[in-house]
């Protein structure tokens, strides 16, 4: 799956990312401008997408007028919520934003130009971007809409005309109806391209150098800390990008193998009262399995990266069977030594660092506790369902996994890569 990089939506010849692109670039990440206002086409999928930013415009969120290209950022902004993309959106974007996420824009009161201050809300002092900017923000204004923000979205920052000034949606999409991004250049551009919207803020040009040096510091820091979150979670998006669109028809499109993850289960020996995990678990085909074996006193717990993976878990009743946990295979919540038996299917060849998550599951494990590695399908059928040749490199070769389980505190005891199914049984030791 081949990165493409933030996504930045620009509407408008002069409304760049500005001090957004500055952040992203100081953090190593790539920048591809979708500029609409120009035809680029808006990208159908998120796939390869490590974050989305949405900039502002003169366009309405509220209508198709003059805004060709709305139903389809609406549409991206909503696969971007459901796949926990991290989501930016400024002034229009952050409108478009509040509608994606179920509320609503409308017409405001009339133009607010020029600079103004915002007060942040306590939420402000705890959020991942905002906290640690003052309670009052100087900041730069230029919008005539408003919004009505969606159940459960946290108000971020207000002023007396426009109380809708910064709202989350979730733990990683946040509208700025104001323009913290902005810096000089970005002034005069927003100037020569609304010249009669200018005019109502005299001044507003002379006085860009000595208001933009009040809130450069809190500027640095909240776009700093949003391309700091897009880096850390670069992995478990391209995850969540991947698999979300694909929830709802998984268990259908494989509805076949659930007798063949049964048989698989079978081989992990585990016994009534132990506890297991299903490690990337989907849509939990081997949890109702995993619970047989380890009976009522037993635990079963699945975990998987990809929300829309254990909503569908649970309206196929899985979440009955077992506990249903949205968390990273790779740093489980999880005390040392407190499972006896792990299940998990065609993950590991798929981790950036197979031999730190082999550790972690062994830190989970009981010495003597199991691991069983299973897919569905050997490696030679799945590489050429692929259209590519068996890489002497995979994981799961046996001359390969063999020290790679050694040195993450496992010992193999069974390898089978046959051309219905691939299974390999290891054994913590220590």
């Amino acid at each position: 799956m081949r990165a493409v990089g933030v996504l930045v939506v620009q509407h408008a010849r002069g409304e760049g990312p500005y001090a957004i692109g500055e952040a992203l670039a100081a953090a190593g990440l790539p920048v591809r401008l979708c500029r609409v206002w120009a035809g680029d086409p808006l990208p159908e999928s998120l796939a390869g997408v490590e974050a989305l930013v949405v900039m502002g415009g003169p366009a309405a969120a509220y209508r198709d007028d003059g805004f060709p290209t709305r139903r389809a950022e609406l549409a991206l902004l909503r696969r971007a919520l459901a796949a926990e993309v991290p989501v930016l959106g400024v002034c229009l974007g952050a409108q478009l934003l509040a509608v994606a996420a179920g509320g609503a824009a409308r017409t405001g009161s009339g133009p607010q130009v020029g600079w103004g201050d915002v007060r942040t809300s306590p939420a402000a002092a705890r959020d991942p971007l905002l906290a640690g900017t003052p309670e009052r923000l100087r900041v730069l204004h230029w919008h005539g809409d408003t919004m009505t923000l969606p159940d459960g979205a946290v108000p971020l920052a207000s002023c007396e005309r426009y109380p809708v000034q910064a709202f989350r949606v979730g733990g990683a999409a946040w509208g700025l109806q104001f323009h913290l991004e902005a810096d000089k250049a970005a002034v005069d551009a927003f100037v020569a391209a609304f010249p009669a919207e200018a005019a109502t803020a005299p001044g507003l040009r002379e006085a860009a150098p000595e208001e933009l040096a009040a809130p450069a510091p809190y500027r640095d820091l909240v776009f700093g800390r949003f391309a700091a979150l897009v880096a850390a979670r670069a992995g478990h998006t391209a995850t969540r990008t991947f698999f979300t669109p694909k929830a709802d028809s998984w268990e259908t499109r494989f509805a076949a193998d659930g007798p063949r993850y049964a048989q698989a289960v079978a081989r992990l020996g585990l016994r009534p009262g132990q506890t297991a995990l299903d490690l990337g678990c989907g849509t939990g085909r081997a949890l109702p399995a995993l619970r047989a074996q380890v009976g009522d006193k037993g635990a079963v717990l699945g975990v998987d990266v990809t929300s829309a993976m254990l909503l569908a878990a649970a309206r196929e009743g899985r979440g009955g069977p077992a506990g249903l946990l949205l968390a990273d295979c790779c740093q489980l919540p999880l005390p040392p030594g407190t499972v006896d038996g792990i299940f998990t299917a065609g993950l590991l060849d798929h981790l950036p660092d197979p031999a730190a998550a082999l550790r972690e599951w062994a830190r989970v494990t009981v010495p003597g506790g199991a691991l069983l590695l299973f897919h569905p399908s050997g490696r030679v059928e799945r590489a050429a369902r692929h259209g590519r040749p068996l890489s002497p490199d995979d994981p799961l070769g046996e001359p390969n996994l063999r020290p790679l389980l050694a040195g993450g505190g496992w010992r193999l005891e069974c390898y089978e890569d046959a051309t219905p199914y691939f299974l390999a049984r290891a054994v913590r030791v220590g």
